[in-house]
């Protein structure tokens, strides 16, 4: 089985064509490429499908094999595939998420795909929404308990579930302490992907992520989405922001036609041909 391993702003996937492959088992398929020691080492997982809405789809598992709604770096990378492996030669892109078909535009040089802008679509802001279990029409620096500590939590989705925590300094935050108990509180009953905010200015910002599923990651670009958002209803930043990650930097910006557009690079980094025989064998519980 044919794969290309892609990243952007070092959020990293493995990349599977099923216009050429057959998946029989993604989640299975998903936990063992993307172990780092003992697979090909990645968040995740995605498919590139034909699409009866668009002009491809993206199906997307995060590395414990759970199914991912939408990704915002994943999509990028989707679209340069696209382009450059002749599924969809466009500049104007239309790829179909588990959230909806989204309209992308490739920046393009000399039949490469530099970087790619998404309409992320309108942020969702009511709790049912998100889905959240915290009360009010918005959840915006709403006070929360995790872990026996306080904090303040701005709550939107963009697709899929996202918790903003602004705070100062950034590196007092124990991400591998306190993101997992962000992903699995009792208020976000479909987890949840926890975001942690230092504002440099009302343009710029620098944030950490843990993403249900996945972990730690270097970049995420619905998170950084929401990031835009959040910091918009906290009046702590203006609509058009650059977000810096782990991985590098995200241009966002919060549209007056209520859209969220987020513009960023996408990676090619190797490909490479899965054995069949161990497409879907996992090694044994320890």
């Amino acid at each position: 089985m044919k794969f290309t391993k892609m990243h952007g702003i070092g959020n990293d996937y493995i990349y599977v064509s099923t216009f050429s492959e057959r998946v029989d088992d993604p989640p299975a398929l998903a936990r063992v490429m993307s172990d780092r020691h003992t697979g090909v080492g990645s968040d995740g997982l995605i498919l590139i499908a034909p699409s009866q809405a668009a002009d491809v789809r993206m199906e997307m598992y995060n590395a414990d094999g759970s199914r991912g709604r939408m990704c915002g770096n994943g999509i990028r990378c989707v679209a340069k595939y696209s382009y450059e492996h002749g599924l969809a030669v466009k500049e104007k892109m239309r790829v179909e998420t588990d959230s909806g078909v989204l309209n992308l535009t490739l920046h393009c040089r000399a039949g490469r795909v530099e970087s790619v802008r998404v309409n992320m679509g309108r942020p969702r802001l009511h709790p049912s929404e998100i889905p959240t279990t915290l009360k009010g029409e918005r959840i915006v620096d709403h006070p929360i308990e995790i872990g026996g500590r306080p904090y303040k939590v701005t709550c939107v989705s963009m697709g899929n579930p996202h918790a903003v925590v602004f705070v100062d300094p950034l590196a007092q935050v124990d991400l591998p302490q306190v993101g997992p108990l962000f992903e699995s509180a009792g208020c976000f009953p479909q987890r949840v992907n926890a975001h942690f905010v230092q504002v440099c200015d009302p343009s710029r910002v620098i944030m950490k992520t843990w993403e249900r599923g996945s972990g730690a990651t270097l970049a995420c670009g619905t998170g950084a989405s929401a990031v835009c958002v959040a910091g918009a209803l906290t009046g702590r930043t203006e609509r058009h922001i650059t977000a810096r990650l782990p991985g590098g930097e995200l241009q966002l910006a919060w549209a007056e036609d209520d859209h969220v557009y987020m513009t960023g690079p996408a990676i090619e980094v190797f490909s490479g041909d899965w054995p069949d025989g161990d497409r879907t064998s996992e090694p044994p519980a320890s």
